[in-house]
């Protein structure tokens, strides 16, 4: 066909409809529906083909765009990047994965490596690889399993998925990876003991059971959000850290945290693990790195890992032998470098603070308003709030009447979340994680929408 011209709105979205594989997206509507084609984002707002205007509040629909859209610096510096150099493997540096790496490290104290990808999924991994090789070389490869909690996600792979909290989004793709381990997940409002007494401990408990069963000498890592996502939006409850902490201290546990969702300001700190007293021994980071301007992602380790993958140089096996194509990438780490210096000149972290507790305190007024809100959660921008059929009960609000919510609001130009295709029979959590430049006002037209939007559904 002929090339296509940018004002031919009909041209692109057939396009769109014959030729693209959405991510996440059922296809079958697409015969008598047109598919959604964005064309133009500014600030906290974007536009798509059909010039309709939407309030972005889930930061390009999977919390990444931390700083907003439209960011000409970031833009120049990445063209300027380019044109001077677009790429060398990683196993060469660069001048931007220098001075990136450096900067992040000085907002992670303790950790000492990082390491270059380019997705979140591809960064856990690289934890995985590596604890799978210290099994080999320092414990005759049996402390090679991973623990992993119910109702966190770690990526798309297969590895990842074996990984995976989220039975929805692991259904059909099996076998998967021996070696990974589950264990509670750690959300209050989904007690599943005889009582939520001392909650926090009840699970520590509960995975100290777990790891004295599978034989601690087999365990390797445990990896974990700091705050669940895309299960629900959880935040932890008190004590829960502090012991998860303690476990991997007294059974010799590397302690993973995953970041891709939470990292670089989302939570209202540099980090989500920077909330709680813990030390991890790898972090993984990706969405909010760069925000969405280029591809990257970084996974962050410890001078006590990196050390062991050259303790015998004369091993022709005594090293990290991985690669990641696109780690490779000038534009990653320089559009990181710009994204960085944005939130601390404009004092973002410190909005997103205090538009997280203006947020939070609009969501409980719409608790009160709204029968079929259970709970509201979350820290910073990022923030939950689960609907049920019966507050008493807590019996959750069947998905496709969520989806009806989000439909409502994006129908009148305000974009929010949900979970979807994550635990079976629990997708019922409105997700919401503007980005970090929003302002009161659009946190009330937020809010605004959402009231509308469940008042329309469930009257």
């Amino acid at each position: 066909m002929d090339a296509i011209q940018t004002n031919d709105t009909d041209a692109i979205i057939e396009a769109d409809r014959n030729n693209v594989w959405h991510h996440l997206t059922q296809h079958k509507p697409y015969e008598t529906v047109d598919p959604r084609v964005m064309v133009e984002g500014k600030g906290m707002r974007v536009w798509d083909a059909r010039g309709k205007e939407f309030l972005d509040a889930v930061s390009g629909g999977v919390w990444t765009v931390n700083v907003g859209y439209g960011r000409e610096r970031i833009a120049d510096a990445v063209r300027d990047q380019l044109v001077k150099l677009n790429y060398f493997a990683g196993s060469a540096g660069s001048i931007p994965s220098s001075i990136f790496s450096q900067m992040l490290l000085d907002k992670m104290p303790g950790l000492d490596r990082v390491y270059f990808a380019n997705s979140g999924s591809e960064a856990n991994e690289k934890v995985f690889k590596i604890v799978r090789q210290i099994a080999q070389k320092k414990y005759n490869g049996k402390k090679y399993k991973i623990l992993y909690r119910d109702r966190d996600y770690h990526g798309t792979t297969i590895a990842t998925l074996s990984a995976g909290g989220q039975d929805e989004r692991s259904a059909h793709y099996g076998p998967f990876v021996d070696g990974f381990v589950r264990i509670p997940h750690c959300l209050e409002y989904r007690n599943q003991f005889e009582s939520a007494e001392n909650y926090g401990a009840q699970v520590v408990a509960a995975t100290e059971e777990i790891i004295l069963r599978e034989g601690p000498e087999t365990i390797g890592a445990m990896c974990l959000e700091p705050i669940t996502a895309g299960g629900g939006v959880i935040t932890p409850p008190e004590g829960y850290w502090e012991g998860m902490s303690a476990l991997c201290r007294k059974y010799d546990i590397l302690m993973h945290i995953d970041e891709v969702v939470c990292g670089v300001g989302r939570t209202g700190k540099w980090f989500g693990y920077q909330h709680y007293d813990i030390q991890p021994d790898f972090v993984t980071m990706a969405k909010g790195v760069a925000s969405g301007y280029a591809a990257i992602s970084c996974m962050v380790t410890t001078n006590a890992v990196f050390d062991m993958f050259k303790s015998d140089a004369s091993d022709p096996l005594n090293y990290f032998r991985d690669i990641s194509t696109f780690g490779g990438c000038t534009s990653g780490p320089v559009a990181a470098i710009e994204n960085m210096k944005i939130i601390e000149e404009e004092g973002l972290i410190e909005n997103c603070i205090e538009m997280g507790d203006y947020c939070m305190s609009r969501l409980e007024e719409l608790k009160e308003k709204h029968d079929v809100i259970g709970d509201v959660r979350g820290k910073g921008l990022f923030l939950g709030a689960e609907l049920v059929k019966n507050r008493e009960t807590r019996e959750p609000m069947p998905e496709g009447e969520v989806a009806k919510v989000t439909a409502h609001c994006m129908a009148n130009g305000v974009i929010i979340g949900m979970t979807n295709r994550s635990v079976p029979g629990f997708n019922n959590t409105l997700c919401l994680s503007p980005a970090l430049i929003c302002t009161k006002q659009d946190i009330d037209d937020i809010i605004t929408a959402i009231d509308n939007a469940l008042t329309a559904v469930f009257g």
